[in-house]
C-alpha cells in the first residue's frame, strides 16, 4: 500500500521448494523484512513436554496449513501486537490470499496519562481502518454514521482518503507482513520443512479443540542447541489434525510478549473493497 499499491504478480509458478523458505525462514533471518528477528526461544505450555524432530505425518499436516488458508479465504483473523511501553495494538479483519489483500479495524490502548485508585489508567489512545497489502498498510478514520463491518466501511473511503506508507520494522508491521505471506495456493514440501528444523512442541486445546504446537524452519545457519533459543525459530504454529493452522506467534528482540495471530475460519460474507487501492 506504499503511496501506489502493489499487484501481485502471477506469472509462473513459484517454486515449491521455495515457498515455505522464501516466506517463513527469511522472516527470522538477521536484517530481513521484520528488521533483524533472532531465534528465540517460545515458552512451553507444557514443561513437562520434551520438544523433537517433527513426524512424517505432522511435517505433512505444517506444510498443508499454508494451503488450507488460502482455500479458505476470505479468512477472520485477529493480529495483537505489543509496542513497548504498555502500549498493544489488534488489529481485527480479514484477509483474502487469493489477493493477498487485507481490511479490518484497529484499536491501540495503553496508559491514558490520568490515574485512579489503582495507579494509571489504560484505555484506547486510537482506534480506525487499516488495510494491508504485501507492499505496505494504509490508515483511515472510521467513517461516522457508519456500523457496518470494517471491509464496507472502507470501500466508503477514497483512495485519497488513505494515509498509506511502506512496512517499517515494529512488532505491528512484522505482524502484519507475516500475516499476509502465510496463505499459499500449494501445500509446501513436508521433506524440506523437517530438514530445516521444523519441531513438535506439545499439545494444547484452544477453544475445546486440540492443536499440535510447532516451531517452525530455523533461520538459516542457526546451529540447533546454540545460544539461549537453542537455535530454533522465532515463529509457533497451533495445527490441527487437519491442517488447520489456529495461531501463530513470533518473538522479537526485546520484546517479551510476542505478536500473536489467531484465525477464526473463513469469512463468507466478507467482500474486500477496491477503493483504498483503486487508482483513478
Amino acid at each position: 500500500m506504499a503511496r501506489k499499491a502493489r499487484k501481485r504478480k502471477t506469472d509462473g509458478p513459484t517454486p515449491r521448494r521455495a515457498l515455505w523458505l522464501r516466506t517463513l525462514i527469511a522472516i527470522a533471518v538477521c536484517g530481513t523484512a521484520v528488521g533483524g528477528l533472532a531465534a528465540y526461544r517460545t515458552h512451553s505450555d507444557d514443561d513437562t513436554a520434551a520438544e523433537r524432530p517433527v513426524t512424517t505425518d505432522e511435517a505433512s499436516r505444517l506444510a498443508l496449513s499454508r494451503l488450507n488458508l488460502y482455500q479458505a479465504s476470505p479468512v477472520a483473523v485477529t493480529l495483537t501486537a505489543a509496542e513497548g511501553g504498555e502500549v498493544t495494538v489488534r488489529v481485527k479483519g480479514v484477509v483474502d490470499y487469493r489477493t493477498h489483500r487485507a481490511v479490518g479495524s484497529y484499536q491501540v490502548t495503553g496508559a491514558t496519562g490520568s490515574s485512579g485508585p489503582s495507579g494509571t489508567a489504560t484505555g484506547q489512545l486510537d482506534h480506525g481502518l487499516i488495510v494491508w497489502d504485501t507492499g505496505g498498510l494504509g490508515l483511515a478514520p472510521v467513517p461516522k454514521d457508519d456500523s457496518g463491518p470494517p471491509w464496507q466501511q472502507a470501500e466508503h473511503i477514497p483512495r485519497s482518503g488513505w494515509s498509506s506508507r511502506s512496512y517499517t520494522t515494529d512488532p505491528l508491521d512484522a505482524g502484519l507482513q507475516l500475516l499476509i505471506g502465510l496463505g499459499a495456493d500449494r501445500p509446501d514440501n513436508p521433506m524440506l520443512l523437517a530438514q530445516s528444523g521444523a519441531r513438535w512442541l506439545g499439545r494444547d486445546r484452544i477453544d475445546g479443540r486440540g492443536y499440535d504446537r510447532f516451531a517452525g524452519p530455523r533461520a538459516q545457519g542457526a546451529t540447533p542447541g546454540a545460544g539461549s533459543g537453542g537455535g530454533r525459530s522465532p515463529l509457533t504454529y497451533w495445527v490441527d489434525g487437519d491442517g488447520g493452522l489456529r495461531r501463530v506467534t513470533m518473538r522479537m528482540p526485546g520484546l517479551g510478549t510476542p505478536t500473536t495471530v489467531e484465525f477464526a475460519g473463513r469469512e463468507a460474507r466478507a467482500k474486500l473493497p477496491e477503493a483504498p487501492w483503486a487508482t483513478g
